[in-house]
């Protein structure tokens, strides 16, 4: 099904004569083709190229765009393949050429998505460009788990990182500071960093999950504390992708599977 970039060339090249065509930065989900929009689905329906990203919802594509140019733009951690300014010279050529060009994001866009920079761009060069949003996996993926991110009485506050790069001691200090959910993207790289950096602003004992694969039958699910994660997920051999969950929203959790039920009840009798 999929279409690879090859030597950097954007499709389009045989455009339509009548102008510019549009760019459409569209918010895939968290992964399952039935969390997609109306909205994004008949974008797709109607594209004539689609630059799509790793995460991204693809297995059906050549179903929902059937009369698109399919090209895999995905970076992969520590591997990108094509470069982020790569990709936006690619789009503006495509939509200059005429082309309806639809931009496939996992998540939202504007959720860490570089959707933002790519808006600008197309801005820039004069090519019209709208967002349809999708549901962010830093809302969702907890939400899989049983975990909501807000909660009466326990959370009232959400705080959405990216641990990509390492977090500095002034944003270890503000996050235990802050106090509610803490919900950290891109992190499993760092999650040693960022668990002892909040060990040492305070937040020892904090209960905090990490969700694998969220909403795949790939899916796993590890609750533990602040203290322990680590080990947990190093035993457990987790990667990328994976959403990482700091607060007492936690101990609110329901896989819906009795090992890790009794996990739960196990880490709410040591808290209290």
């Amino acid at each position: 099904m999929s279409e690879h970039v090859k030597n950097g060339q954007a499709a389009g090249d045989s455009a339509h004569d009548s102008g510019p065509g549009e760019v459409i930065l569209l918010g895939g989900g968290p992964g399952p083709a039935d969390l997609m929009t109306l909205r994004a689905h008949r974008a797709l329906a109607e594209a004539d190229v689609v630059y799509y990203d790793r995460l991204a919802p693809s297995d059906g594509l050549r179903d929902w765009a059937p009369q698109a140019e399919l090209y895999d733009v995905g970076k992969r951690p520590g591997h990108h393949r094509i470069p982020q300014e790569k990709i936006q010279a690619m789009m503006i050529a495509s939509a200059a050429a005429g082309k309806t060009v639809v931009r496939l994001k996992g998540g939202d866009p504007y959720v860490f998505g570089r959707g933002s920079e790519e808006s600008q761009a197309c801005r820039e060069a004069g090519i019209p460009v709208r967002v349809i949003p999708g549901i962010s996996s830093a809302l969702a993926v907890p939400a899989v788990a049983g975990i909501p991110v807000t909660a009466r009485g326990v959370a009232r506050s959400v705080t959405v990182i990216s641990a990509h790069d390492p977090l500095s001691e002034e944003e270890f200090s503000g996050l235990s500071a802050l106090g509610g959910t803490i919900v950290v993207l891109m992190g499993v790289s760092t999650m040693g960093h960022t668990l002892m950096g909040l060990q040492r602003h305070g937040m020892r004992g904090t209960p905090a999950a990490v969700i694998e694969n969220g909403y795949s039958d790939r899916q796993r699910v590890f609750i533990d504390t602040v203290d322990s994660l680590l080990s947990t997920t190093a035993a457990a051999a987790v990667r990328s992708p994976a959403v990482l969950v700091i607060g007492e929203v936690v101990r609110l959790a329901a896989d819906h599977d009795e090992a890790a039920d009794q996990r739960i009840r196990d880490l709410a009798g040591a808290l209290l």
